[in-house]
C-alpha cells in the first residue's frame, strides 16, 4: 500500500511506482509508437489492442512506412479491432506529417490538433507522454476517477469544466505523463465503474465521494436508449469460373474502405431477396438472380445492430461491374479474400 500524503497527486504517483501496468507503449518516449497505441486505445480495451500494437509496428515501424502504405494494407492490418475511421485517419494524418512537418509528429499543440483523428484527449496524452507538457489527458477512466474524487456530477458544461480546472490544479507539474497513466490505469483496474476497490485505491483518504458513501453513484449513468436494429441484405455473386465478386466500400462513413460482399439496408416493405437486387443493381450496375440464403448473421455496432442476410446469386444479364455505389469492385478466388479487409460481419 502507498504511503499517505496530504496531496493526492502524490499518494498517487507513489502507488503508480509499483501498481503500473507494463505495456509496451510504455516502454518507449517515441511519438509515433505512443500515437498508435493511443489511436488503437480509443474505445477499445488494452487486452484487445496488444496483439494489434506490435502486429501494425512491425508492419508500419515508422510515420514514414505508414505514410506510403496503400490505405487497403493499413485497414488489413487493423482488420478486427474495428471503429475504422481511427486507421485512415492515422493514414491520412501520417501523409500529412511527412508534408507539412518533415516527417516528424509535431509536439506544437496547435499543429498536433490539426491532424486527422487527433482530439483534445489525444492531444492532451501525446503533449504529456510524448513531448513533456504539462497536459491533463480526460479520457472516460479520468473522468470518472476524478468526478468522485470531488463528487462531481459531470452532467453540465458548468461541472465538466470544473472537473477540467480541478484536475488540472491537481497536476503535478513536470510529472503529467506519469499522472496522466497512472489516473488511468487506476480508473481501469480500481476505480471501476461498478463496485470500486476503495480499500486498496491510494485516493481513498481524498475521495469525497468515498466518504459520501456510494462512490458507484458518481458520476451518475445516462439511461441506455434502445439500440436502432436493421434488417441487411448482402449478394455472394459466384462468377462461373468460382470467383466471387466482393465490392470496396466509400471511404468515408462507417466502415469506410473496407471490402464486402456487396449490399445494403432493405427498406420499409422490402424483402431481403428484393433488397439485395436493388442495391446491387444500385451499386454496381448489375442484374443478379438470387438464389438461397446462404446465412444470416447478427452483428451489434456501437448505435445501432443489424441481421445480415447472406443470398448465394448469379449474374443475370451480361456485363461487367461498374462502381457507381462503392469505390471499386473486384473478382477474387476464395483463397483469395484473406488478402482484403472485411468487417466482423462480413468475414
Amino acid at each position: 500500500m502507498s504511503q499517505f500524503h496530504d496531496d493526492p497527486a502524490r499518494s498517487l504517483l507513489d502507488w503508480y511506482a509499483h501498481a503500473r501496468r507494463d505495456l509496451p507503449w510504455r516502454r518507449t518516449r517515441d511519438p509515433y509508437r505512443l500515437w498508435i497505441a493511443e489511436a488503437m486505445l480509443v474505445q477499445t480495451t488494452v487486452t484487445a489492442v496488444l496483439p494489434y500494437y506490435e502486429r501494425f509496428l512491425a508492419r508500419f515501424p515508422d510515420l514514414s512506412s505508414l505514410a506510403a502504405a496503400p490505405l487497403d494494407d493499413v485497414l488489413k492490418a487493423w482488420e478486427g479491432l474495428g471503429y475504422y475511421a481511427r486507421a485512415r485517419h492515422l493514414h491520412r494524418a501520417a501523409q500529412q506529417v511527412m508534408a507539412q512537418h518533415g516527417g516528424q509528429l509535431p509536439a506544437d499543440p496547435i499543429a498536433l490538433r490539426a491532424l486527422p483523428g487527433v482530439g483534445e484527449y489525444m492531444a492532451a496524452a501525446l503533449g504529456s507522454m510524448a513531448f513533456g507538457r504539462d497536459e491533463l489527458a480526460l479520457d472516460a477512466n479520468v473522468r470518472r476517477v476524478l468526478a468522485r474524487l470531488f463528487l462531481i456530477a459531470v452532467g453540465t458544461r458548468q461541472e465538466r469544466a470544473e472537473l477540467r480546472r480541478r484536475g488540472e490544479a491537481l497536476l503535478p507539474r513536470g510529472c503529467a505523463g506519469d499522472f496522466n497513466q497512472a489516473l488511468m490505469d487506476l480508473g481501469a483496474a480500481v476505480c471501476t465503474p461498478r463496485r470500486p476497490r476503495c480499500l486498496t485505491c491510494p485516493l481513498a483518504p481524498h475521495c469525497l465521494a468515498h466518504a459520501a458513501g456510494d462512490p458507484e453513484a458518481v458520476p451518475p449513468r445516462p439511461r441506455r436508449r434502445a439500440l436502432p436494429h436493421y434488417d441487411v441484405a448482402a449478394a455472394v455473386i459466384r462468377h462461373d469460373d468460382g470467383r466471387l465478386l466482393i465490392a470496396q466500400r466509400p471511404e468515408d462513413g462507417l466502415l469506410g474502405g473496407l471490402w464486402e460482399f456487396p449490399g445494403g439496408k432493405c427498406e420499409p416493405g422490402e424483402t431481403p431477396a428484393e433488397c439485395v437486387r436493388r442495391e446491387i443493381r444500385e451499386e454496381l450496375a448489375l442484374e443478379i438472380e438470387v438464389g438461397p440464403l446462404l446465412t444470416t448473421v447478427q452483428h451489434g455496432y456501437t448505435h445501432f445492430s443489424i441481421t445480415l442476410h447472406a443470398y448465394l446469386c448469379r449474374l443475370g444479364a451480361c456485363g461487367e461491374p461498374r462502381a457507381i455505389g462503392c469505390r471499386a469492385w473486384r473478382w477474387v478466388r476464395t483463397e483469395e479474400l484473406d488478402d482484403y479487409a472485411f468487417s466482423a460481419a462480413d468475414r
